[in-house]
Parts: structure tokens; C-alpha cells; sequence
């Protein structure tokens, strides 16, 4: 019997969905755990993995089609599903948390008996020399999958150090943003992406609702770099996580929210809602644009759960395994240009919340210290707000507080 691809309920609030790409087509063989196709939603885009193994040998809705949540896609001739798990497809499960900086060896075959995963895996783990025992499954019951196996590829290679005398690579930018690769005639129309129309709608609403107004302050990094340097390889080594610059933003941020209660808030009428948890969203740059998972309850993490966090949603958002719980909920937004080299800008509010912190390029740059011109690596923050709920000189001295906790930042933290 064919098992049916069902569109899955991303959320409570999520009524439909888009279909962006069919990954399979149809003839193809397909493997139970292997990516199938990509959706949309107004809340998170993600990659479907099949929810059987077998020949992909119907597609009853196509590309940039939007249809209701438990409508059939798609029919999968082969072998049935799991007992109890039913035919629909899941969700993005739950992130990838060992991934060493360099392949190891395969397993034993006592080992691989043991592990959940399909042919096409353990044929992928061979040619890559994986120990498919250092990764964990994103599937039923931790089931490997071939999306597992490329995630895993992808961090080994980042985290390998980079050749002495070979300067660091800019991030490309998303494809999305470049110019069409050819052209028909003088001009060529594409439409917009379901994630780039989304992202349309909500940034003219946020303009539309609040009364943005931004600051910009000029913060000296010296300790933070110098903290890097010292510390950076003895982080990565205890932790696996390579450090940047980014925890440390997060963590200020965390800290002078503590302080300014308000601009961790949203507005309702009439009404200021303050709210208990803290919960940071970063922004995360992908080729069809931007996404922002949050931080949940980051007031209650240490330095090393924050970099933690930051890893773990930053790989799964790139590899569309976020779930809408991963979006929701944000109360502070940081946005990081300076990584293409910005140096400043004027992001704007993510709505509901009254405020956004954007983070520049660190740069070295002349300064004036005791009377002297010095080099010191610098940055700038700038912070678009609500002036309906935010003053300035409340926004100023939220920003300051930002400023003195990386100025003068204690490595005892780490």
C-alpha cells in the first residue's frame, strides 16, 4: 500500500503551507528520514524528510502551490511506515549535538547493527569515513539521516583551520539578493519567495506600527579580542564550539536587559507588557533570505549555554531543520551585518517587541587614548526602538550599559 506525505501541522497556529521545492521526483527512489521536499509557512521554512522508504511514484501538489495542513502531497510506494507513527511527515526534530571537527573512523558493524538509519546512509558514511556513532539522529526514535550526515560534513569542514597564509573568505551573500543569472529580454521578472513575501509584509507593518527611532554608539572591543585570543582555543577544545564575537554581544545584551526591564516589553493598546523571560533572537542569514530563532529564557544561561545555543539554531535554521517553536516567543532582537562588513545600520523592529540592537564590523581603528592616537579594535552598535514606549535617554543608557559590560569584560565569565 502507498504511504501517503502529508502536510504537516508546523505549530498550533499554522493553518497552511507552501510548497517550495519537491528535493525528489517522481520515479525517484526515496529513503525512509531522506529529504523529500521543502515548505513554507508563515512561521519557519523546513526541509520534509520522507516518512517511508520506496519509490516517490505520485506528486499531487506542486511548487509555490499553498494548501491546508493534512492535505496529501504526495504518494510513496514501498515499504510502510513505522508502527504508530502514521503516514504524515514530521516536523524538524531535534538538533544535531556532536559533531567533531574532523570525520572519524567508520564503526564496528556491531555498532552500525545498532544505529537506526537507511542504506543510503551507512553507503554515505563508508565513502566519508563517519563513525555514525558520534552522530545523533534527527529522525523516529534517532533514526540517521542522509540531512544528518551533510550537516555533519558541512560543520567538519567550517571547523577545520584554514591554511597558514590564506585570508578568511567573506560570507557570499544570499542568492536571493543577487541579480538574476541571465537573461530573455531587458528586463526579467521573478517572483518573490513565500519567505521573502513574508518578509515584505512584515517589515512594512513594523514601519506601519511603530515609531522607530535609532541611537549609535562607538564600543572599544580590546578585552573582548584579547579574550578571544587567550582563551578562543581552549574554549573550542573543552566545549567543541568555535567562539566569536557573537556570545559575547548576546550576553551584554542579556545583562542590560536585566537592568532595563522596559525595553524587554511590548505594547498592547494602551497597555506595556513586561516580560519575565528573556528570550534573544539573532538573526541568521540563508539563501532565501533572513530568519530569526530565539534564544529561549537566555537570562538563565551561562556564557557556555548561550554559545551553545547560538551553534545549535544557527545550524539548524541553515540546514531548515528549526521548528516553529524555535521562531516564537522572541523578546530582543540582535541583527549582525558587520560579519559582510556593515558598519552600521538601521535595522528595523521585529514586532512585537520595542527594540532591535545591531551589531557592526570589529574593525581596528585609530582612537584617541591619555592624549595618543592608539589601534583598537572597535564597533558599532546601533539600536532602532519604539519611541512610543522608549525615550531616548532610556534608550541611551541601555546602549551604555552594553558598552561598559564589553569594555570591560571579565574573563571569569567563560
Amino acid at each position: 500500500m502507498a504511504a501517503k506525505v502529508i502536510m504537516p501541522q508546523m505549530g498550533e497556529s499554522v493553518a497552511e503551507g507552501t510548497i517550495v521545492r519537491w528535493i525528489k521526483k517522481v520515479g525517484e527512489r526515496v529513503e525512509r528520514d531522506e529529504p523529500l521536499l521543502e515548505i513554507s509557512t508563515d512561521k519557519v521554512d523546513a526541509e520534509i524528510p520522507s516518512p517511508a522508504g520506496g519509490t516517490l511514484s505520485r506528486i499531487l501538489v506542486k511548487e509555490n502551490e499553498t494548501v491546508e495542513v493534512n492535505t496529501v502531497l504526495a504518494e510513496i510506494d514501498g515499504e510502510a511506515p513505522d508502527e504508530g507513527a502514521g503516514a504524515s511527515v514530521a516536523g524538524p526534530a531535534q538538533p544535531v549535538v556532536s559533531k567533531p571537527a574532523v570525520p572519524e573512523a567508520p564503526p564496528t558493524a556491531e555498532a552500525a547493527r545498532r544505529i537506526r538509519s537507511s542504506p543510503l546512509v551507512r553507503r554515505l558514511a563508508k565513502e566519508h569515513q563517519i563513525d555514525l556513532t558520534r552522530v545523533q539522529g534527527t529522525g523516529e526514535a534517532g533514526r540517521i539521516s542522509k540531512n544528518d550526515i551533510e550537516a555533519y560534513l558541512a560543520s567538519a569542514k567550517a571547523e577545520r583551520p584554514a591554511p597558514e597564509g590564506t585570508a578568511p573568505s567573506l560570507p557570499v551573500p544570499p542568492s536571493s539578493a543577487g541579480a538574476p543569472a541571465a537573461f530573455t529580454g531587458p528586463t526579467q521578472r521573478v517572483p518573490m519567495t513565500p519567505m521573502r513575501r513574508q518578509i515584505a509584509e512584515r517589515m512594512v507593518t513594523s514601519k506601519r506600527i511603530s515609531a522607530h527611532v535609532s541611537t549609535f554608539f562607538e564600543v572599544e572591543m580590546t578585552r573582548v579580542a584579547e579574550t578571544l585570543v587567550q582563551a578562543g582555543a581552549e574554549f573550542e577544545r573543552r566545549n567543541g564550539i568555535k567562539l566569536t564575537y557573537t556570545p559575547f554581544f548576546v550576553r551584554a545584551a542579556v545583562q542590560a536587559l536585566k537592568q532595563f526591564p522596559i525595553v524587554n516589553s511590548s505594547l498592547d493598546g494602551e497597555n506595556i507588557i513586561y516580560k519575565r523571560d528573556i528570550n534573544i533572537g539573532v538573526a541568521v542569514a540563508l539563501e532565501t533570505g533572513l530568519i530569526v530563532p530565539v534564544i529561549k529564557r537566555a537570562d538563565e544561561k551561562n556564557f557556555l549555554g548561550i554559545a551553545r545555543a547560538l551553534r545549535d539554531l544557527a545550524d539548524r535554521a541553515r540546514s531548515k531543520r528549526l521548528s516553529v517553536d524555535d521562531v516564537q516567543e522572541g523578546t530582543f532582537t540582535i541583527t549582525n551585518p558587520g560579519i559582510f562588513g556593515s558598519l552600521l545600520g538601521t535595522p528595523i523592529i521585529h514586532q512585537p517587541q520595542v527594540a532591535i540592537m545591531g551589531v557592526g564590523a570589529v574593525e581596528k581603528r585609530p582612537v584617541v587614548r591619555n592624549d595618543a592616537i592608539a589601534i583598537r579594535p572597535m564597533v558599532y552598535l546601533s539600536l532602532s526602538f519604539d519611541h512610543r514606549v522608549l525615550d531616548g535617554a532610556l534608550a541611551d543608557q541601555f546602549m551604555a550599559h552594553i558598552k561598559v559590560a564589553l569594555e570591560n569584560w571579565d574573563e571569569s565569565v567563560l
